[in-house]
């Protein structure tokens, strides 16, 4: 990996709509411009280690917490958040602002989980905008894909599933499993008046976090973030809200591929990911004839291989770029 360098600069981009979006820079201030979108929704920038996916010498590197989490202003779960209007529209809408406010006429995408379905949508958006696209552990959060990492696989974690569920049961006496969508369940749990009930439902939500993503990280491990019950709690209200609405999505992106017919993608994807199945990646190659699939053997939804394919995919990228 590249050296985690310091920003060079940073600010609060405050948005047409009044909500502050924090971003950072870093790298060479002549090199290829290069965003990267964060995972969750309402993971955050955390610790900065995407700054060592990418060649400081020949890149710009761009870093944002999109609205409502990190240190953007408010956080979803502030009153003063107007969550309704935080959608992946709203979030495309903050980055092309961004791009403007820094002068970028086009940049490389990167973007990893939740990310690489906001990079997506994004290039489908502006597709004029954007030189390249790299996702690692890409999805497109269709209904397909949330229902899957909220029940079906349950199936491979049955004893942890049945945590998850049984806690909806317990808190929501209306609620039965298989009849209405567990994710909407928990979207109004994490927004209920009491601070207790939406205190176990994060607690509930981390816990199954942990547990779908252990295969190919060895085992199950608690996120050492889920500490914060602030994070916590933004991060629960974010992702609810994102996949009870199928990731504000419509139509479905795999549907607009054909907007990105010109733009080079490389899809990097671990065969042990539960989380978000290579069916997934595999379907966006498919339709996307500028894309290169990496299939990692030994990883799931995320790891060190990875993110070594990861590096390689921007060093190609700006090796493309720069001839």
């Amino acid at each position: 990996m590249y050296e985690k360098v310091q920003p060079a600069a940073a600010g609060l981009l405050m948005a047409n709509d009044g909500q502050g979006i924090y971003w950072e820079e870093s790298g060479s201030p002549e090199g290829i411009p290069l965003v990267y979108l964060h995972g969750g929704p309402g993971g955050g920038l955390g610790t900065r280690g995407y700054v060592t996916k990418a060649d400081p010498s020949r890149f710009r590197i761009i870093g944002l917490d999109q609205r409502g989490c990190g240190k953007s202003v408010p956080l979803a779960v502030d009153p003063k958040h107007d969550l309704a209007a935080n959608t992946t529209a709203r979030l495309i809408a903050d980055l092309e602002e961004l791009r403007e406010h820094l002068g970028i006429q086009r940049w490389v995408i990167n973007g990893v989980s939740w990310g690489s379905t906001l990079a997506i949508a994004y290039a489908q958006a502006h597709p004029q905008r954007v030189l390249g696209v790299v996702a690692m552990a890409g999805t497109t959060t269709s209904r397909w894909e949330v229902d899957w990492i909220t029940e079906t696989v349950g199936a491979i974690y049955p004893e942890e599933w049945e945590l998850f569920v049984g806690h909806a049961e317990q808190a929501v006496p209306g609620y039965h499993r298989g009849q209405s969508r567990l994710v909407e369940t928990y979207r109004q749990l994490i927004r209920h008046p009491d601070l207790e009930v939406r205190d176990a439902a994060s607690h509930a939500w981390a816990r199954w976090e942990d547990a779908h993503i252990a295969i190919g990280t060895g085992g199950i491990h608690r996120d050492l973030r889920w500490e914060d019950k602030d994070f916590r709690h933004n991060f629960v209200t974010l992702v609810t809200h994102y996949w009870a609405n199928d990731g504000f999505c419509d139509p479905p992106l795999l549907d607009r591929i054909d907007r990105l017919t010109d733009i080079p993608a490389v899809l990097i994807h671990g065969r042990l990911d539960v989380s978000g199945p290579l069916r997934t990646a595999w379907e966006l190659h498919q339709r996307w004839p500028g894309s290169r699939l990496v299939i990692d053997e030994g990883e799931g939804h995320g790891g060190s291989s990875m993110v070594e394919a990861w590096r390689q995919a921007n060093d190609d990228m700006a090796s493309r770029l720069l001839r």
